[in-house]
C-alpha cells in the first residue's frame, strides 16, 4: 500500500485499518474499523487520530511511528465507540512511503467472566475466522463478476452473503454485544426458506419439505441469530445421517419459556429421518463440547440453545429411530411468571 488511491484490498478486511496523516488525522477507515467505533466511513474522516488513540501517551507513539520504519505496537489498549462503550484492542502502527500513517485494529477476546461461558470459548475462534472470511468474500466477488452462468454467480451471491452474515456475529462475539443491538421485526418463514437455499447448495443435499403456517406474524428478534441456531439444528441432523428434513411452524398457546408463561409462543420444528439421538448423550445433548460424531465440535447445539434463550426463547426434543424433532419455542407478545 504505497498511497491512498491503493486501499481497495483493505475494503472487505474483517480487520479494523486506517490510514493517517502528517498531522494524525484519519484520511479513510475501512467498513470493519467503523463498525468497531460505531461511526461512518465518511464521518471518520478529517477527526483527529485521539478518535481512535485517546491517550496522550499513544498518540506520542503514534508520531514516533511516522519518524521510524519498523511498525509500532500497542497491547490491548481501551479504544471507545462513538456509544462510550470500550473494547479492548491491539494496534499495529506502520510508516508508509507516502507519509500517512497505516494502523491495523484487532479487537481483543473479553475477561471469561464477562460472558457466558460458552461465549467466552467462541471469542477466540470467532477472532480466527475473520480473515478467512474476508478472503472467501473476495475470491466469491471475484466469481461473481467473471461467471457467465447465472446459477453460479447466484451460488456465489449466496457464499458472499454468508461470509457477510458469519462476519457480523463474529463482530458481536468479540465486542461482547452477542444481541445487544436493537431487536428487528423477523419473518421466520424468510428464515427458514434462506436455510432451505444454504442446504441446497451443498454437495449432499437433502430433501427438504415445509409444512408452514402462513398466518404467524413476525417476531422480534435478531435475523442472522436465528439463522444460525436453524442451521446448527439442520447441519446436526444431516451428519447424524438425515436424509429428509421437515421444517415446521406453528402457533402455541400458553408455553412455559424459563421461568415466565407466553400466552402464545411460536414454534419452529426441525423434524429429521435420522437414527435418532443416542441415550447415553440425552442428559448432555446441549452441553459444549459434547458430540455424537467423532469429528464434531460440540458447538452446535450448545450454541442453538444459547441463542434460543438470547430471544427468551427455549429448545427441546423429541428423538426415537427414524424421526427427531428439535423444537424451537420464541415469544409473540409478552410473557407473564
Amino acid at each position: 500500500m504505497t498511497d491512498r488511491a491503493d486501499r481497495s484490498w483493505a475494503e472487505p478486511l474483517a480487520t479494523g485499518v486506517a490510514l493517517a496523516d502528517a498531522q494524525l488525522r484519519l484520511c479513510w477507515i475501512n467498513p470493519s474499523l467503523a463498525e468497531l467505533l460505531d461511526i461512518g466511513p465518511r464521518s471518520a474522516v478529517g477527526q483527529s487520530l485521539a478518535v481512535l488513540l485517546h491517550e496522550a501517551e499513544w498518540m506520542a507513539l503514534a508520531k514516533r511511528a511516522l519518524r521510524e520504519t519498523s511498525p509500532l505496537q500497542l497491547r490491548g489498549i481501551d479504544i471507545p465507540s462513538i456509544r462510550g462503550d470500550a473494547g479492548r484492542m491491539d494496534v499495529s502502527m506502520q510508516a508508509l512511503p507516502s507519509g500517512d500513517l497505516l494502523l491495523e485494529v484487532h479487537p481483543l477476546a473479553a475477561p471469561a467472566n464477562a460472558d457466558t461461558p460458552l461465549s467466552a470459548t467462541l471469542r477466540g475462534f470467532a477472532h480466527e475466522v475473520k480473515n478467512p472470511l474476508a478472503g472467501l468474500r473476495g475470491a466469491a466477488q471475484l466469481l461473481q463478476r467473471r461467471a457467465d452462468d447465472e446459477q453460479l454467480r447466484s451460488l456465489a451471491g449466496l457464499v458472499i452473503a454468508e461470509a457477510d452474515r458469519l462476519t457480523t456475529l463474529a463482530n458481536r462475539l468479540l465486542r461482547n454485544d452477542g444481541v445487544a443491538a436493537r431487536p428487528e421485526p423477523v419473518n421466520i418463514h424468510e428464515q427458514l426458506e434462506r436455510l432451505g437455499e444454504l442446504l441446497r447448495a451443498e454437495p449432499s443435499a437433502p430433501v427438504i419439505r415445509h409444512d408452514y403456517d402462513p398466518s404467524l406474524p413476525d417476531i422480534q428478534g435478531h435475523a442472522d441469530r436465528l439463522l444460525q441456531l436453524l442451521l446448527n439444528l439442520a447441519r446436526n441432523a444431516l451428519e447424524a445421517g438425515a436424509h429428509t428434513l421437515v421444517l415446521r411452524t406453528r402457533a402455541e398457546p400458553a408455553t412455559r419459556l424459563g421461568d415466565r408463561v407466553a400466552r402464545m409462543a411460536l414454534r419452529v420444528d426441525v423434524i429429521d429421518d435420522g437414527p435418532g439421538i443416542p441415550a447415553s448423550l440425552r442428559n448432555t445433548l446441549f452441553e459444549p463440547l459434547v458430540s455424537g460424531h467423532s469429528d464434531g465440535s460440540g458447538l452446535g447445539l450448545a450454541l442453538a440453545r444459547e441463542i434460543a434463550r438470547e430471544h427468551g426463547g427455549e429448545l427441546r426434543y423429541t428423538s426415537r429411530p427414524g424421526e427427531t424433532v428439535f423444537s424451537l419455542y420464541l415469544p409473540m407478545g409478552h410473557a407473564h411468571d
